[in-house]
């Protein structure tokens, strides 16, 4: 069985609309939308990884306000344990630097989107929720 990689990722919300991101043509799971994040590092709070990956990936500090749940999924050649967390934009201009691109969608308009499957579970959650 194939090691679990452990990554976080931010539903931010930003002027009531959710930023999404596509994943580059050189990622793993080329061009799938999902929420940005990245693999937790060995001795980093699931918070402190979030908020470091925000920053490196999309060049904002965010504000965590709630955990969901983890989502677990094997892609075959890895498995994946994606821990979200809804939070919101406090600082900073969007600029990708990993990523293809970006939207800021309404919640209904989340479906619309060809996502990662690990991302899929939390955006059938996150849309459930009453916010």
């Amino acid at each position: 069985m194939s090691n679990i990689i452990n990554v976080t990722c931010a539903i931010i919300v930003i002027e009531n609309k959710i930023l999404v991101t596509q994943r580059s043509e050189k990622m793993k799971l080329p061009l799938k939308w999902e929420f940005p994040g990245g693999k937790l590092e060995e001795n980093e709070s699931e918070i402190d990884c979030i908020k470091r990956e925000i920053k490196e990936e999309i060049n904002i500090e965010i504000e965590v306000l709630r955990k969901l749940s983890n989502s677990i999924y094997d892609y075959g050649n890895f498995k994946i344990n994606l821990i979200p967390f809804i939070a919101k934009h406090i600082l900073g201009e969007i600029k990708l630097t990993e990523h293809r691109d970006y939207k800021l969608l309404q919640r209904k308009e989340l479906l619309s989107l060809d996502w990662a499957e690990a991302d899929l579970t939390i955006v059938e959650e996150f849309l459930k929720l009453e916010l």
